[in-house]
């Protein structure tokens, strides 16, 4: 049987760029790895788009794939990758401490319509963190300083518009489903990290990480993957 080729779906504020330790090991391992950038984060007209604009990058990545496809979404990518890895060719998605929303429900409709108070909140767009809350204590509180630094400093802004829109269809039903839990999560308790799982029937893994386990455990992550795209 051929291998699946991975489509990694990066979170908010972040890019392709994060998956890069991942991808190597897996590439060393022989893997095809793919990770498109959400265009709500890097188009030059961001501020205009929403979430289907970035399900519609994961669609077209997991149709350019030659056979079956496994999608690893993080954090709010896992909103895009329910939007749009609805594809036959799917045969699994995994999450890592991402969103598994149902149809009719946003990103902030979940935190009652809310935005969390790191969020820096410019027009139309959104930047993370705060004086009191930065980046690097949000999502790379495991990483050494200067690693944690690096990362913050390639974040950007996003579309506020992305995390408002409702999700009209639902990737994970149906089809399997692994959930990594990040166990020292500073933005995504445990609690509903382990209920979105549960909603999924998604077989669930954990690692003693922050938000970011790619960058601080890659070796765990990439086992995890393969495992999943095995079973």
């Amino acid at each position: 049987m051929s291998r699946p080729t991975f489509v990694f779906v990066h979170g908010a504020w972040h890019g392709s760029w994060c998956w890069a330790p991942v991808r190597q090991i897996l590439g060393e391992r022989g893997w095809t790895t793919v990770a498109p950038e959400l265009p709500t984060v890097h188009a030059a007209d961001k501020a205009a788009l929403d979430m289907m604009t970035d399900a519609d990058a994961v669609r077209a990545a997991v149709d350019a794939a030659d056979g079956d496809v496994v999608v690893v979404a993080h954090s709010y990518g896992g909103v895009p990758a329910t939007q749009g890895a609805v594809a036959d060719n799917v045969a699994h998605i995994v999450y890592i401490s991402a969103f598994v929303l149902d149809i009719g429900e946003s990103l902030v409709g979940g935190n009652s319509g809310v935005y969390p108070d790191w969020w820096n909140v410019m027009g139309d767009v959104v930047a993370p963190g705060n004086a009191d809350r930065p980046p690097q204590a949000l999502f790379y509180g495991d990483l050494p300083a200067a690693e944690a630094d690096a990362a913050a400093a390639q974040l950007t802004t996003q579309s506020l518009r992305a995390f408002e829109t409702e999700v009209t269809a639902t990737a994970w039903r149906g089809r399997p489903t692994t959930y990594l839990i990040t166990e020292r999560d500073a933005i995504f308790p445990v609690a509903p990290q382990e209920a979105l799982a549960g909603r999924a029937g998604s077989s669930t893994v954990r690692l003693p990480t922050s938000h970011s386990p790619f960058l601080s455990q890659p070796g765990a992550v990439a086992d995890i993957i393969e495992r999943a795209a095995k079973q």
